[in-house]
């Protein structure tokens, strides 16, 4: 069968707004660590099918799966290939998910020994035995867990590394507990791995909405212009899941909601959602003025933050009720915090960004309220309003008021509604990890987190990580709240910064999974 057309800027695709460095185009293996496990089979290898089916990947590339689990190469095949998405049995699609099986490969070895890696090597070169080119291209992926990561990095760079070629390794989240944990893990890694060569990975930087909020901002001047403390009133950025943690709690119970999403994904949103103009698309530009903007936040104080663990309701168990969860545990399963941003843009805006678990709907959304138009000929005006929807159904409301039709003059709140399986019926939209292993291969780090990014993310968050847990006194208990509400009283913590709700009898157009299938 046919190898995918391999496709390049120049080929009639859109350019990329980044600067390119290295573009690893033929002569390469992807090595994934930790291939057994759910976060590969469910997004890594599926992202890479993506890619080579759509003739994204490198010319020839060869595909590794390591993992501890002993499993024969067909079990290895069927496990990485069943979240591949082809739900009316494409005949394409079926013959590329069986290319893609013929380029994929699968290694048993530990994590700890030299062995293993060794026997990894002779793998990789007789992959690599029957190319013309003495070119030799790596990626290493470490679908991990972080108890792992310096083992595999100390190891790789010592029996792997690729003395005729470019190495690169990508790290997923999460990059510590804490401040201090973090600086030693990403020292250790350092030790190993150049930053050029590393990259960071937080999933959130690469899914569509977050990266065209740059568009947004600095191709609009009718938005660019109102961006700023003196027309916003405050913003809110919040993330919610109907589904609890469903038998994984010892593992959300060690590093809790605040951790799992509000300082990496959210925090992440922030910085793009409110750093000034970079001087060009290129990745230091752009990360220079995230952390400009990080370490604008002072640390979270306790009486700006809300916390919640779900109970049972509606017929669903309670947080505490999952057996692998510790008995009597005060982790959080809600949290809601408010962070400054001291600078003259931002000065007196507040930022409040809520996740939790369990809760009334599934969504992830950015909401924009801007100030009260100045009193006179009309009263009780409602508050426009944007709202970046980055999931589900990405989209873009902007609600502002238009004259009621009659004959009266009478104000009413509408929306100016972009919802994109609308409007780009015929475009795909490329999942996160499909656009970020694409990024690491074009060695574009633009999307990837820089490691004083996370030395400041880490500064604003800690104190109030370790007041949770109890390092600096008695651990606050959190608020309960039933199983699929919108959490504990939430309302009168927004309300306190200045957020004002829609007014009466309107609602936001919301897109429900039976609208979704029928788009």
């Amino acid at each position: 069968m046919s190898q995918p057309q391999h496709r390049h800027s120049d080929s009639g695709t859109i350019p990329s707004m980044t600067s390119v460095q290295h573009e690893l185009r033929d002569n390469t293996i992807i090595i994934v660590f930790g291939a057994s496990g759910d976060l590969a089979k469910k997004k890594t290898f599926p992202a890479l099918f993506g890619l080579y089916r759509d003739g994204y990947l490198p010319k020839d590339v060869k595909i590794i799966g390591y993992a501890r689990t002993k499993m024969e190469e067909v079990d290895f095949h069927k496990r990485v290939t069943q979240y591949i998405k082809n739900p009316d049995e494409d005949q394409e699609v079926v013959a590329k998910i069986d290319e893609f099986k013929k380029i994929s490969t699968y290694i048993s070895g530990g994590y700890e020994d030299d062995a293993s890696f060794e026997n990894l090597e002779s793998h990789l070169k007789v992959l690599e035995s029957g190319r013309l080119s003495k070119e030799r291209n790596r990626v290493f992926y470490l679908a991990l867990p972080p108890s792992v990561f310096i083992p595999v990095a100390g190891r790789v760079k010592k029996l792997n590394y690729s003395e005729d070629g470019v190495n690169r390794i990508i790290v997923e989240k999460p990059f510590g507990k804490d401040l201090e944990s973090s600086r030693k893990l990403l020292g250790s890694l350092k030790q190993y791995w150049t930053e050029d060569e590393t990259f960071r990975i937080d999933h959130y930087l690469g899914k569509e909405m977050v990266k065209n909020i740059l568009v947004l901002r600095f191709a609009n001047i009718a938005l660019s212009a109102a961006w700023d403390k003196n027309s916003i009133s405050s913003v809110q950025i919040t993330f919610k899941e109907e589904f609890g943690t469903e038998g994984r709690g010892g593992y959300f119970d060690e590093f809790g909601i605040i951790r799992d999403i509000l300082q990496n994904h959210l925090l992440q949103v922030l910085t793009v959602l409110t750093m000034e103009r970079p001087v060009s698309f290129a990745a230091e530009d752009i990360r220079d003025e995230k952390v400009k903007v990080l370490r604008a936040i002072p640390p979270i104080a306790k009486e700006h933050t809300l916390l919640g663990q779900y109970v049972a309701a509606n017929g669903k168990p309670g947080y505490l009720d999952d057996n692998t969860v510790p008995p009597n545990s005060t982790c959080p399963t809600f949290a809601a915090t408010t962070l400054w941003i001291n600078n003259p843009r931002w000065e007196g805006v507040p930022f409040i960004l809520k996740a939790g678990k369990a809760m009334n709907d599934a969504k992830v959304e950015v909401r924009i309220q801007f100030k009260d138009v100045t009193s006179g000929i009309f009263k009780d005006v409602a508050r426009n309003e944007l709202v970046l929807r980055i999931q589900p159904s990405e989209s873009v409301y902007l609600k502002l008021n238009t004259k009621m039709p009659g004959l009266y003059t009478r104000a009413m709140p509408t929306e100016m509604d972009l919802t994109y399986k609308r409007r780009f019926a015929d475009n795909k939209i490329p999942e996160a990890y499909e656009a970020l292993i694409l990024d690491a291969l074009k060695g574009d780090h633009s999307n990837f987190v820089r490691q004083d990014e996370l030395d400041y993310a880490w500064k604003i968050f800690t104190p109030i990580l370790h007041w949770i847990e109890g390092k600096d006194g008695i651990a606050p208990k959190p608020s309960p709240y039933p199983y699929g509400s919108r959490g504990p009283n939430i309302d009168a913590f927004v309300r306190k910064y200045g957020y004002i709700r829609s007014s009466e009898g309107y609602t936001w157009p919301i897109t429900t999974l039976r609208d979704l299938a029928n788009l």
